[in-house]
This record gives structure tokens, sequence and C-alpha cells, in this order.
């Protein structure tokens, strides 16, 4: 099949200088997903990457063409030779359209972005230096379509971690609950991707065995006897109703965690506005609520959660925010304020003395990281789809939303310092092509 004129180029940007080459990274595209675009006519380059799940020969095997990391800013690529056998002699070697398709947010540097980038930026709502972002692509002319961002007519997500945020969420904080019960003063160590969902699995079944047998061999009456009692942790999902709860919720049935011991809440439960003292009463508490535009009343605070600690009311030990945005105004977990990595999955919350258990918060903005290959092909077959139209982006609404989103976030920064005004086109054409 003739190739359209369009060439995406497939990266992945690293999670940090801690990160790099030592465990391994999600895909916005897998490989049969690059195969169906080639079938349609796409040239796909994808960057080499030894962090990532899927190896560079699964790319190459399927006809993609494999390119050194960081060319889709060199000379290189603006003028890219494809390998013969990818198109006839007779057809352009440079293409006018260079879609730069990833995941996670770019380095933090100051260049302008001229390329179109199709990637989570988490710069929309206002996060931490959300002007500077979106300062490159108004100097640059370029476009961005936040994938975070990308809806079908109806409004829906077209695609989404969720699911596997959430599981992945609900099973750090199992981890981390059961290491309280052995290990009560210390911070549960660093942790890794596993290959499968299977091996996950059997890695919570294993830590609640021996929370069991430690409880009731050292405390069969003390304050830490939760699981020695026969008494499973209690956990309480907010956004229990979408793909992130749903997720939670499935790895708690997954390692046995009977369903009268999961307290499913969303908005209808929410709706009287917080703080909650219910999630304050139970052991672990997972926040799976999307993140609007609109603030949320707390959830949880510490004076609350002090208050129940002198009244002995106070049983919750760890939190999971899987929605996970600490800078945001609107965060309704307001009880830490960094993130935390799988190289220190938990952060202490400081309580005065009151008498309850430590109290540990999760908040990784990675969490599909936990099972790449399985977040990477759910995520990338609901993707697809839109991926396949991206030939036609002037017309389909997916991708005419998202820009549009993106046009009207460029003015509000306009509105916010001028800048965009003065470098780059921020309500008509861009100024660069790409």
């Amino acid at each position: 099949m003739q190739a359209t004129r369009i060439s995406l180029s497939v990266w992945v940007l690293e999670l940090g200088k801690s990160y790099t080459n030592r465990y391994p990274d999600q895909s916005v595209v897998t490989p049969s997903a690059a195969k169906t675009l080639i079938e349609n006519g796409y040239v796909v380059k994808v960057e080499r990457s030894p962090a990532r799940i899927f190896k560079d020969d699964e790319f190459e095997d399927v006809g993609a063409i494999l390119v050194r990391e960081g060319s889709w800013v060199s000379e290189a690529f603006r003028a890219h030779l494809l390998t013969p056998g990818h198109l006839h002699d007779d057809q352009p070697t440079m293409f006018e359209d260079r879609l730069i398709l990833g995941l996670k947010e770019l380095p933090e540097e100051d260049t302008p972005l001229k390329h179109t980038h199709i990637q989570f930026a988490h710069c929309y709502k206002q996060q931490s230096g959300w002007q500077q972002v979106l300062r490159r692509f108004a100097r640059g002319g370029g476009t961005l379509y936040d994938l975070e961002f990308l809806t079908d007519p109806e409004g829906r997500r077209v695609a989404a971690f969720g699911s596997s945020a959430g599981y992945c969420g609900a099973a750090l904080a199992l981890l981390a609950y059961t290491h309280q019960i052995i290990h009560p003063l210390q911070p549960l160590p660093s942790v890794s991707p596993y290959y499968n969902q299977e091996t996950l699995v059997s890695t919570i079944n294993s830590a609640i065995s021996a929370s069991i047998y430690h409880s009731r061999k050292s405390c069969p009456r003390g304050a830490m006897c939760r699981l020695g009692e026969h008494r499973p942790p209690r956990i309480l999902i907010i956004g229990a109703l979408g793909r992130c709860g749903s997720g939670a919720i499935n790895l708690c049935k997954d390692v046995g965690i009977e369903d009268s011991d999961i307290i499913k809440w969303d908005m209808a439960e929410t709706q009287r506005g917080g703080p909650f003292d219910e999630i304050v009463q139970t052991d672990i508490f997972i926040n799976c609520v999307y993140l609007g535009n609109d603030p949320i009343p707390p959830f949880v605070t510490k004076p609350q959660l002090e208050q129940a600690g002198r009244e002995g009311k106070r049983k919750l030990s760890v939190v999971c925010d899987v929605s996970c945005d600490p800078t945001s105004p609107n965060n309704p977990v307001r009880i830490y304020d960094t993130w935390t990595s799988f190289k220190q999955p938990t952060v202490a919350v400081p309580l005065a003395d009151d008498g309850g258990p430590p109290l540990s918060v999760i908040a990784i903005d990675h969490l599909p990281s936990l099972m790449p290959r399985e977040a990477s092909e759910d995520f990338c077959k609901d993707l697809l789809p839109s991926l396949l139209l991206l030939d036609k982006r002037h017309e389909a609404p997916v991708w005419v939303g998202a820009e549009k989103l993106f046009r009207e976030k460029l003015k509000s920064l306009e509105d916010e310092d001028g800048e965009s005004g003065q470098k780059g086109e921020v309500n008509g054409t861009p100024s660069h092509p790409n």
C-alpha cells in the first residue's frame, strides 16, 4: 500500500534520570498497532529505547523505521531519508506532516516547539510550570494534542491508563499496608515493574500471607493485628464507577478481598462535600477521582486525622492518591505536597501524637509502569482507532476537538502574560506547517 503523507515518530520520554535504563516503561504504541498503522499507509518511525517494555526489534520486525533517540529535534529527522523498500524511488523522501507521538512531558527546556505533538502534557489544569510548556508551542507555532483530552463526540475519553493506574495503585496500597504490619516504623522499600499481572497478584497474595503469619505470631491482641484477627483491611475507593476505580476494585477482588470490605463511593456519596469521617475509619483509602477545572472540597485533612486519632477513631494507615496532582489547587487529598516514586513509593504524613497507626501516602504519577506491557496494550487498543484518523485530523471530531482545546489554552496563556501573542500565532494557523 502506498504510504500517506504522514510521518509518525513514536517515542518514549524517560520518567526521569533515576529511571533511565533501570525500569521498562510503557509505550503509547505497541508493535501490533505500529503494524496496523503501516498497513494503512502510515510511515512509522520509532526511536530506539533501552527502557521501553517493547524491544526495538519488535517494532523493526513489523516494518517500522528505527531512528536514534532524540531524532525528532534534529536535522536528521527533519530531512530523514527512508530506507529502501518503504517507498518507491519516485516517491518523496520528506513529508509535510511530522507528528511526534509519545507519553510523558517533554524535558524542561525553553526551546520553541514547531512540530505537532501527541502526548500527556499535564499543562491544561494549571499544574506547576503550565505556562512554560504552552509558551514553547506558542513561540514555535507547534500544536499539542493532549492525550488526556482526546474525547469522542459525547465527551468520553477515547483512551486512558485509568484502569491500569487504579489496579497498580491498589496493589501498592496493599503492599504498603501489609508492610506496615510487619515493619510499622519503616517505609515501603522500592518496587520494580512486574512483567505481567499474574506475577503482581502473586506478590500481593504472598505479602498478605506473610502479614497474617506475623500478626498471629507477634501481636494476637494488639493494635496492629488487623489481619491476624481475621479482619481483612477495609478499603474505601472514591471514583469507584470510573475506569480507575474499576481497576482498583478488580485488584482487590483478584487478591481475595471480599466485596463487603470494598467500600465503593462515587458522586452520589461525595456530593455532600468533605471532609469525610468514613475515610478516617477505613484502613486504606484510594482516591480515583478525575481532577477537572473546578475545585473539590477536601476529602480528608490533617486536623481531621489528628482529631480522630486523639479520639481513638483513626484506622486509616495508607492513602493511595491515584489522581496524584499535589500541586493542583483542586487536589482534594490535602495531606501531602510531593510526588513519590517506585524508588520511594510512600511519603509519611506527619501528624501530632495521636496514638493512631503510622500514615503514609502513595502518590506516583506513572503507576501503569508497574505493569508496562499490559498497560500499554490496553491503552493502545483504545487509542488506535483515533490514530488511524490522523490523516483526517483536520476534520475528525476527536482531533478537531483536541486542537480547539489547545487553541483555547493558548488564549488563556495570552491573557495571562501576553507572551504568546508576541511569538507564534495563537488563534489562527500556526506559523510553521507542522
